[in-house]
């Protein structure tokens, strides 16, 4: 692709129909924002320069956006697709070509920009269109008898005739960056609308003798635009979809391909399972022969060869190595590192803290800010008090030790290694290795004492 290639994001729509106060390129699809489905598309085509039109809630837009190679450009007042152009274009190099795309159509293939930029390097002016089953709403490609595009009609524009026609525009073009900005600076508002149509530059690009290529989409799910909450749930549908058949290709197994979620990037080896209702959001990676039980979520975790995670467990950024056991019902906090064969049990919280071989915390239990040794076993109900309400304080506990259930280890505190602490504990101070110590207040029996008796209740009320 030519090194002259300038790109027009066009973001700027409030998205009324979305009843958010989020501008609609910033609601989440597979996780990111619209938007940045369409950058990381045209991303792939190296243009010297993108720009992004924003307008309602443009502010939040490039504080979420916000990267190198991108700049922004405020539409305002919004005046329809043709005056974003314009502002687009002010912005780019004058000189080149430049490809016009939408900001909430997230699923144009980068191929499909490539043939339109490739066929605006040859002087003329390029449209992605698509045939449609339904093309209600939708702009219409209108041909001549010869089969050449003469104009695009919008559909409140368009006769009965036009209205039947099946092929749509989507919204994105390219063309010589002159030949654009001589266009687009000669748009009047004649429409129902009052704006200015970038569609319009169709009818003048047809006038100037100027050669138009309408690209038919191969799949026409790829152009689907996003103006309300209905259709953004039916193109994540499509994203899942085509990601779950993806991972199926690849060898994993799905119990259910409709009933998976992934929210970021997942990378799998031979003979993963994920059971139904799992979601998986940032950047996982699951070894071979990892299985994910029903009802997981795992972000930003990478686990090892055959470990396996158990129904209804929650992963955040946590490092797990092989053969582990994690869950049910566990909780695994960011900073979370489990060396090979550790078991997490039900109800069992880790947070910010080092896990050695072998360690098992089977029940009912928080291990926070804690450095634990190989083949430690943590009982039920024990805790480590890593917070004095200000700051946050590191227990370590070394290799073979044995915590009974029900203790409470108030950290700063040093278990030695193979040190046993008995159940119901409190330890305020080191226990020393190899020593059984025990920390709890001496058992009492009150002679005499009865428990208190519930009063009747008044069953004559005045």
């Amino acid at each position: 692709m030519t090194n002259l290639l300038n790109v027009a994001i066009l973001a700027a729509g409030q998205g009324k129909r979305m009843h958010s106060a989020l501008p609609k390129v910033l609601h989440p699809l597979a996780g990111r924002p619209i938007v940045s489905h369409v950058i990381e598309a045209v991303r792939a085509l190296c243009p010297r320069a993108i720009a992004v039109v924003v307008g309602h809630g443009g502010d939040a837009a490039q504080a979420a956006l916000a990267a190198p190679g991108l700049q922004f450009v405020r539409q305002d007042p919004p005046r329809g697709t043709g005056d974003a152009t314009r502002v687009a274009l002010d912005a780019l190099p004058a000189d080149g070509i430049t490809l016009v795309t939408i900001g909430d159509i997230p699923l144009v293939p980068t191929a499909e920009l490539f043939v339109l930029a490739h066929e605006a390097e040859a002087g003329n002016l390029a449209l992605l269109t698509a045939r449609v089953p339904d093309p209600a709403g939708l702009g219409r490609i209108v041909r001549d008898a010869a089969g050449r595009v003469r104009a695009i009609v919008e559909d409140r524009d368009a006769s009965v005739a036009q209205r039947a026609i099946d092929e749509v525009n989507t919204g994105v073009l390219a063309a010589p960056t002159a030949l654009l900005r001589r266009w687009v600076e000669a748009l009047e508002p004649n429409n129902a609308q009052g704006e200015y149509y970038l569609t319009d530059v169709v009818a003048r690009a047809a006038s100037d003798g100027i050669p138009i290529i309408a690209h038919v989409a191969v799949d026409e799910r790829d152009v689907r635009g996003i103006n309300d909450r209905s259709q953004l749930a039916a193109v994540e549908r499509i994203v899942q979809e085509r990601r779950a058949h993806a991972l199926l290709a690849s060898g994993v197994s799905l119990s259910d391909p409709a009933r998976v979620d992934i929210r970021g990037i997942l990378a799998c080896g031979r003979d993963v399972r994920i059971d139904v209702g799992c979601v998986f959001e940032g950047n996982v990676t699951l070894a071979d022969s990892v299985t994910i039980g029903p009802y997981c979520v795992l972000r930003d975790v990478t686990i090892g060869a055959g470990s396996m995670v158990a129904p209804f467990s929650h992963l955040d950024g946590a490092n797990i190595g092989a053969n582990a056991r994690i869950g049910p019902f566990a909780r695994l906090r960011p900073g979370t590192t489990l060396a090979a064969d550790v078991h997490i049990g039900n109800f069992v919280e880790v947070k910010a803290s080092v896990i050695g071989a072998g360690s098992k915390a089977n029940h009912l239990a928080y291990i926070g800010d804690a450095t634990v040794g190989r083949n430690v076993n943590y009982g039920a109900g024990s805790i480590t008090a890593n917070y004095d309400g200000v700051n946050k304080h590191a227990t370590i506990i070394d290799d073979d030790a044995s915590i009974g259930s029900n203790c409470v280890l108030v950290a700063p505190v040093h278990v030695g290694k193979g040190a046993t602490v008995g159940g119901g504990s409190t330890l305020a101070r080191d226990a020393p290795p190899g020593e059984l110590t025990v920390a709890r207040a001496k058992q009492v029996a009150i002679p005499g004492w009865q428990r208190p008796v519930k009063r009747p209740k008044n069953q004559n009320k005045d």
